[in-house]
This record gives structure tokens, sequence and C-alpha cells, in this order.
């Protein structure tokens, strides 16, 4: 176990690079340190969020290093001393770290931008009135048991009681640094197969409920114009405006040739005036652009809530045979209870390895 264990150390520091997380945790610090930035606050937040990211990454790895360094000299010292109690008490240990690793582990795989991001996590029941909507109700359990032990902090948006029991639907707001990276392969239909508590003959149900999951998107745009990318052509000014308008090259026209905007203006009298403004306008409209695209990915967002579909099942809950199995990656587990009281990340790591 212990010798196990050592590989399974060294090959993950290998591919978590403590050094090069360091290295990005230390620029992300300097340029905090610049005194402009504290002016910023959606850079300055956006900054201390990427902070945030690295010292967890980097604490997480040299406290399992620390961990392991102690647990490696305790054994020495205890094979050494012919000490079986102290032994099995490190053999404890070891398990320990090694669910530790497993964990962090996990976390190489939240390579998507929005993985860092807080995620909203929606449930509706589907057809099949109390059934289903009794099992809305134990998913909505199941993922605020999860969030609890994860040390995310969960807000109920939207709660809608069942006409009997359960719940139509919930959406909570779960907080926390890669809260969105954990859950989003949680998406899709849950399928519970059970003997009907609702049910006076005691008959076997199929319920299904749907979750989706979305990251958090940042409402705030920030528009940095780089003028080394924009294109300034002067001309004279044309229209009213009295003589001096015609005399002189004050009008300007700004092109900014990564998206091909182009803005003009000859509204005041000096071309450095009209140079202000075109560039205001051209700020303006790459705001825009920027709230366009944001609306589209939020649109996607939307739009992928209707193609989940009830045929796609991701994870059937077969209680009265004590077996939850994943459909996409086949893992499956006996301990029905312990999976409905929070303990699902075995399914999530597996669905992330899997790509999914």
């Amino acid at each position: 176990m212990y010798r196990k264990l050592l590989r399974k150390l060294k090959l993950f520091g290998g591919f978590f690079d403590p050094d090069k997380i360091k290295s990005q945790l230390e620029a992300v610090e300097a340029e905090l340190q610049n005194p402009e930035i504290w002016q910023d606050h959606k850079k300055l937040n956006a900054l201390n969020k990427e902070k945030t990211a690295y010292q967890s990454k980097f604490d997480e790895f040299n406290e399992l290093d620390a961990k392991f360094c102690d647990i490696k000299d305790f054994i020495e010292i205890s094979i050494e001393l012919n000490d079986e109690d102290e032994l099995k008490k490190q053999e404890v240990a070891l398990l320990a770290i090694d669910g530790e690793i497993d964990s962090l582990e996990t976390k190489k795989y939240f390579s998507r931008e929005t993985d860092l991001n807080n995620a909203y996590l929606d449930i509706q029941s589907g057809s099949g009135g109390t059934e289903a909507q009794d099992w809305a109700e134990m998913l909505f359990r199941m993922y605020s048991r999860w969030a609890e032990e994860m040390d995310f902090a969960v807000k109920i948006e939207e709660y809608s009681n069942g006409d009997v029991a359960g719940i139509k639907s919930a959406s909570l707001h779960i907080s926390g640094t890669y809260a969105y990276g954990w859950l989003r392969t949680e998406t899709g239909i849950h399928r519970l197969v059970r003997k009907s508590p609702f049910d006076s003959g005691n008959r076997r149900h199929t319920s299904f409920a749907a979750v989706f999951v979305s990251p958090e998107i940042e409402d705030d745009i920030e528009i940095e114009l780089d003028m080394s990318v924009v294109r300034i052509d002067t001309y004279r000014a044309s229209g009213a405006g009295g003589q001096h308008v015609n005399k002189t090259d004050s009008a300007v026209r700004l092109t900014h040739e990564p998206t091909g905007l182009v803005v003009q203006c000859q509204s005041q009298r000096s071309q450095h005036q009209n140079k202000d403004r075109a560039i205001k306008q051209l700020k303006s409209k790459l705001y825009e652009l920027e709230m366009q695209k944001k609306e589209e990915e939020i649109q996607k967002i939307e739009d992928a809530k209707t193609d989940i579909g009830w045929g796609n099942q991701i994870r059937s809950y077969v209680l009265d045979q004590s077996r939850i199995k994943d459909i996409r990656t086949k893992y499956e587990e006996t301990n029905t209870q312990a999976v409905l009281d929070g303990k699902i990340n075995n399914f999530i790591k597996e669905s992330l390895k899997h790509g999914y």
C-alpha cells in the first residue's frame, strides 16, 4: 500500500506540476500589487478569483505531500521498533490520504473555462404525478447533502411543492471554487425504480426527473480597447458646420480590424474631439457586440435544457435491487442509501474520466 501510494503521489505530482502552479500564483500576486488594478473592481475580482484557484491547488498538493512525508517517517520508525499497533494506525492514515489524492486528481479534468464558476442546478419532475415529484425531492436532498459535504454554499432559488408530496421543480445556486466543474456531468435524466410507498399494493414503479446544471455567467463586461488594432483615418468633414468644417481634415474614421467595426465622427470642430467621440462610439459598439455574445452563450445554455429529452438517461437508481448504475460509464454501486445521502463523487469522477 505504501509503495503504491508513493508511486501514485510522484506520478500525480508530475502531472499536477506544483512548480508551474506556484509560478502562475506568483504572477497573479505580482499583478495584484499594481495600484491601478485596485481602481478596476471587475479586473480585481477576476484576479482574486484566479488567485484563489491557484492557491487552493497549491495548498492542497503541499498539504498532501506533507501528510505523506509524516506517514512515511512514522512507518520507518515503526518498522525499526517493530511496533505493530503504530503500523496499523499508519495503514488507516494511508487509506485516508489515498482518498484525498483521488479527490485532488479529479481536478485535473476541470479544463473548461467555466469549470471554476459557481453553478445553478435545476431539477424538474417528469410525468407520473406524486411518484415523479417525490423522486425530484429525493434528488434535491441528494444534491443539497453533496454540496454541504463539499463545503459549497447552497441557496434555494426556486422551489415548487408537489400536489401531494415531493416537488414539481427546484433550482439551487451552488457557490464555491469548481462548483460547476464538479456538477456539470450530472445533467441528464435520472431514473428511479422502486416499490412505491404511495401504492397500497406495494407495486414496482418507474419515475423520471431531469437535472440540468449550468455555470453562473458573470454579467459584467469590461471593454478594453487596444488602439494598436484600430486603424485611424482622417478626412475633410462635409455638411453643416460653417467654413471651418470643410477647410481641415477634422473628421475621424476608426476601423476596429479584429471585428471590422467602423465608426465615424465629424460633429466637432477639432480632430482631437472627433477622435475622442469616435473612440466612445467604438467602445459602445464593442460592448454591444460582447453583450450579444453573452446572450448567445446564455441562450445556448437555455437551448441545452430543452435538448435533454426524456430519453437521455444518465443514471438508473434501482432501489429494490440495491443497485445504482451510470448508463454512460457503466460504473455502479450497491450502497443506495449512501448515494442518496449525497455520496456521488465516485459517479462524478468516472464521468469526468470518460470525458463527459
